[in-house]
Parts: C-alpha cells; structure tokens; sequence
C-alpha cells in the first residue's frame, strides 16, 4: 500500500493538470490571439466559443492544488516557496482575465480596456505557468524537505524561455479551438495562422528538448543511458506527425483535425515531461515516494477523490456536448 498510492496520487495529480493544461489552455489562448483580430463582432465570437465553459475548465487546477497539499506536503511546501512572485502573478492574470470576461460584454466606454485586460491577464498567467514549470525542471534546492534556495532562483534564461514556450503552446490551441467553433472569414484567418503558429511551437519544443538533454545530466541519462530510448523514441516521432498533420489538415480545410492534433502535440510534450522526471515529482532528487504523506491521508483523501472526480468529467463532458456545434456572429451569448 505504502508504495502503490503514492503512485495512484501521482496518475491523479498528473492527469489533473494535464487536463487543466488543454481546457484552460485554449481560452487562454484565445487573449492571445485577441490582438491579431481587430473587429469587435469577431473579438465577441471567440469569447462566446468559450463563454459557457472556461470557468469550469479551472476546476482541475483545484484539483491539482488540492491534491498536492494533501498527498504530497512536501511538494507543496517546496514548490510554493520556491515560486511564490510567479504563482501570485499567475493568480493575478487570472483574475484579470476572468473579470475582463463578465465585464467587457457591460462595458461600452470602457471595452478596450477590458479587452487589454483580457489579453494582459491571460498572457500574464500562460507565461508563469511556463516559468514555474521551468523552474520544476531546472530542479529546486531542497534540505531536510525545506526550500533552502533563494526568492527568485525560479528566475533564468531555460524558466523565462519555457514561459514562451507555454504561451506559444496555448496560442495554438486557441487557434485550433477557434477553426473547430467558428466559421466564415473568422475562421479563415485562423487558418492563416495556425500553420506558422504550429512551427513555432515545434521550434520551441526542439529547443527545450535539446536544452535539458544538455543541461541537465538527469535527463541526458533518462533519455539516452538508461537503456530505455527505444521506449521513448516515439514521443519526438509523433511529435513531428502531429506537426505535419496539422499543416496538412489545415490546407486540406478541416475544422476537427488541426485541434485534435494540437491537443495531441501537449499530451506528447507532457509525456515527454513526465519521462524526464520520473519517479521524482520535483528534480533532481525528490520522488512521489520521499514526498508523500502518511498512507492513512492517501487514503482517506483518495475516498474523497473516487467519489467527487467522476461527477466533475460528468459535469464538463456534459458542457461540451450541450455547447457544441458552430458559434456564429449574432448567437447569444450567455452574457446577453
């Protein structure tokens, strides 16, 4: 038991942000495209493709965090400390963005300010959660299981760089949202900018990739001396089909595919994360196992867990299939 659960909160926890990842990832997204789409019917669209769902894509965030204070303390008292000012902005840009989400559509006067808000706050809160997971991967100084290292030691070249990694990731999700829901010269100008987004991206998983493999020996030897590449090859394989894919789905004029492949392109660079690290849940030396709470809280929250977490993939499964379909200039939203 003592080794198992650890692991059953580790799938848990990794499954949480994941899908926080995509969900939250392409309205995130969508503030960043926001500037690159100038009419305000247009700007009302893409917001209405996400206006019944984005708050209930947070709720996996929740539950990451949640997960992590009551199974692994630890990490919660390390990884905290260790990223307190990215954290805190993160929050903040999620404030703004949800407040510029309720008050743009009142506002008249004051619409583009919201709308700078909106792109401010979802920019803001992409580029520090890309900080902090560089910061994770960069390892953190821990002692006795306390951070011992320095108030922004999250702050170098490899964390600033995964931050706009992180922002490029969640502008092209929201653009493969945006071909999915929109139609019309909305949708079009999607299309334009979706291939050089993908590339960009690739670009950006290439360089990390190379940059971890390089400078940090945990990794080089995961990856290369473990004896395990011919495990893990097919990660950057697939990665390079996804990418071809959506270049080639978006010529062909398909709407489903450019999103389904980006949202593969994340699992592929999540999983490609998780081989990195594992077993350690923060790097260099710190696994699930030295983390974890005492067996009796596992599973004790783990109750909680098996009963609340299929009413929540109900509930935002139900959300999807009810909101499907095409979102037009001229459909209410729910703001209206």
């Amino acid at each position: 038991m003592q080794f198992y659960l650890p692991v059953v909160w580790a799938v848990i926890i990794t499954l949480g942000v994941f899908i926080y990842v995509v969900l939250d990832g392409f309205d995130l997204g969508i503030g960043l495209i926001f500037p690159f789409i100038e009419g305000k019917s247009e700007r009302q669209v893409m917001l209405n493709t996400v206006a019944p769902v984005w708050d209930g894509n947070e709720t996996f965030l929740v539950l990451g965090g949640a997960g992590l204070y009551g199974a692994f303390p630890v990490v919660y008292s390390t990884l905290l400390p260790a990223n307190y000012l990215p954290l805190i902005l993160m929050v903040v840009g999620l404030i703004f963005r949800g407040a510029a989400f309720e008050l743009r559509a009142k506002a008249s006067r004051t619409q583009h300010l919201w709308d700078l808000a909106f792109i401010g706050g979802s920019a803001l809160a992409a580029f520090c959660q890309g900080v902090v997971l560089g910061s994770l991967l960069q390892g953190i100084k821990i002692v006795d299981g306390h951070f011992v290292g320095g108030a922004f030691d999250w702050l170098s070249p490899f964390s600033v760089f995964c931050g706009f990694g992180v922002l490029m990731t969640y502008a092209a999700l929201g653009c493969g949202w945006l071909i999915l829901k929109t139609d019309g010269e909305l949708r079009s100008e999607m299309r334009m900018l979706m291939v050089p987004m993908t590339w960009v991206l690739f670009g950006f998983i290439a360089v990390v990739s190379v940059w971890t493999v390089l400078g940090l020996p945990a990794v080089r030897y995961r990856w290369f001396e473990s004896g395990n590449l011919a495990w893990f090859l097919p990660v950057p394989v697939l990665v390079v089909v996804c990418v071809l894919g959506i270049a080639r789905f978006v010529r062909q004029g398909n709407d489903m595919w450019p999103f389904v492949l980006t949202l593969v392109l994340c699992f592929l660079g999540y999983s490609g994360l998780i081989i990195s690290i594992w077993p350690n849940i923060i790097p260099p030396g710190l696994t699930i196992w030295e983390a974890s709470s005492h067996p009796s809280s596992q599973l004790f929250a783990l109750v909680g867990v098996v009963i609340i977490l299929p009413i929540i993939f109900v509930y935002n499964i139900m959300q999807y299939r009810v909101f499907r379909g095409k979102v037009r200039e001229g459909d209410a939203g729910y703001h209206h």
